[in-house]
């Protein structure tokens, strides 16, 4: 955690699509602004290739990034926890702040359907942007 920097953790279950795709807008949205971080409560061996083509299509590469695991360590470094679909798996911690975004899971979706998704979580990257750099 960098003192004055806000932090975001986003969490999914195989942490190869919806969080991989949130970190990055975040990461293209922010820059060094705010730290993000992804994880899965179970993670995949690689990152879905279709959420990678639908972040290429906006000119965001997350190529480089690999499935981590969910660590309490990586919960308590942040201050916003954002979850999608890993439930119960998510670790609770007094103090933080806790947002579950319900979005379709993209894996095993043709790049038609992944659309949509990254465009969902774009607008809700926006918004979060936004609110924590007021």
């Amino acid at each position: 955690m960098t003192p004055g920097i806000p932090s975001v953790l986003f969490v999914c279950v195989h942490n190869a699509g919806r969080s991989q795709m949130a970190a990055g807008l975040l990461r293209a949205a922010a820059g060094d602004r705010i730290e993000v971080r992804s994880a899965g409560s179970m993670p995949a061996a690689q990152i879905n290739p279709v959420a990678v083509e639908a972040m290429a299509e906006l000119g965001i590469d997350i190529t480089a990034e690999s499935p981590k695991v969910l660590t309490t360590d990586a919960v308590q470094a942040s201050d916003v926890v954002i979850t999608m679909g890993c439930g119960d798996a998510c670790p609770i911690f007094p103090g933080k702040r806790y947002e579950d975004w319900e979005l379709d899971d993209p894996a095993g979706q043709g790049i038609e359907a992944v659309r949509p998704i990254r465009d969902d979580i774009r607008r809700r990257i926006d918004a979060l942007v936004t609110e924590l750099l007021a």
